[in-house]
């Protein structure tokens, strides 16, 4: 069975693009079966790439966001996914909002993407988009961390 995840943050150019292309990548290398797509709550960067530091630390670790586009989120997608991760509390609360506001009860499937972890439940991914290299090695660290987690929530659900 197919799993489709969306991952949400601000503009859809440094968290939610780096998650995407990580869940990709290592959800094919264990072998499941997982759709991965990205937004953001805003629609400040529509039809921008990701944010070039972001693609250079993700090619650095062997990720490649090149073909990616910022698009913002829509109502369509609560029902087009299963899965609906905030990067941090706000995105989450604002999902929720916008779940509310088009009548889809999308609060099953909305989640802190961290909350998959043990030991960072509760923890935002940091927006790296005024900081350094540093900002987002950080967040490329927490993301794989997470989206390991995901992997590993997803390999032991049962199947529906």
């Amino acid at each position: 069975m197919t799993t489709r995840v969306l991952f949400v943050c601000s503009g859809n150019i440094c968290r939610s693009p780096t998650a995407e292309a990580v869940m990709r990548q290592r959800a094919a290398d264990a072998g499941l079966d997982v759709i991965a797509d990205s937004a953001g709550f805003e629609a400040y960067h529509v039809g921008d790439p990701p944010d070039p530091r972001a693609q250079a630390e993700a090619l650095r670790r062997g990720y490649d966001l090149s073909g990616q586009s910022a698009r913002r989120l829509i109502a369509d997608d609560f029902e087009d996914f299963d899965l609906l991760l905030g990067m941090d509390r706000g995105h989450v609360a604002g999902i929720l909002r916008l779940a509310k506001r088009s009548g889809s009860d999308g609060s099953g499937k909305v989640h802190l993407f961290l909350d998959f972890t043990d030991d960072l439940r509760g923890h935002d991914v940091p927006d790296p988009y005024y900081g350094g290299d540093h900002d987002f090695q950080t967040v490329l660290d927490l993301v794989e961390r997470g989206v390991d987690a995901l992997i590993a929530h997803l390999s032991a659900a049962p199947a529906q």
